[in-house]
């Protein structure tokens, strides 16, 4: 447990933070197990608010900036928008042939979308696991994958209407 914030030390927190002291370094100089946080809830408490000049850290070390060539200045641009990016990778999608999504196993974790049947193919930990990636029908698998994860619910008649028969007996 810290000793304690005694007038000293308060005086010598005053004195450091508004010096442009950080929190670290504060608690660093007053020792005896004052911590960062405890420095910020005094100084919260006490309520120090204006500081010198903020701090540097002791262990940055700055390069000079590097001369820019001179730009003939311009009125700033429109912010690009995303579609104007597309068409590049448009022309990429064509050289894929259209039936791939349908072979399953051609997804991966980076092309698998929203429609795309997420049946897992392979063991994760190998370079060669995928995903199905065909069209998914009204889940996340495909026709094919949706009947092997959802299996039919049983019939609750059977059981319930031998239990009821065997209650007359008991």
């Amino acid at each position: 447990m810290t000793a304690g914030w005694t007038e000293d030390r308060v005086g010598a927190l005053k004195k450091l933070w508004l010096e442009g002291q950080s929190a670290s370094q504060i608690a660093k100089q007053l020792g005896g197990g004052v911590t960062r946080n405890a420095v910020i809830g005094k100084v919260h408490r006490l309520g120090l608010s204006g500081r010198a000049a903020p701090s540097q850290p002791a262990r940055a070390t700055f390069r000079p900036s590097r001369p820019r060539p001179a730009q003939p200045t311009q009125a700033p641009s429109a912010p690009r928008r995303i579609e104007a990016v597309q068409p590049r990778a448009a022309v990429s999608a064509h050289s894929v042939p259209a039936s791939m999504p349908d072979l399953p196993g051609t997804a991966t974790v980076m092309t698998l979308g929203a429609h795309m049947c997420k049946w897992p193919i392979g063991d994760p930990s190998s370079t060669e696991f995928s995903f199905c990636g065909r069209r998914a029908s009204e889940g996340v698998y495909c026709v094919e994958h949706a009947r092997v994860a959802y299996q039919p619910a049983m019939k609750r008649g059977g059981a319930t209407d031998l239990a009821r028969s065997l209650r007359r007996y008991i």
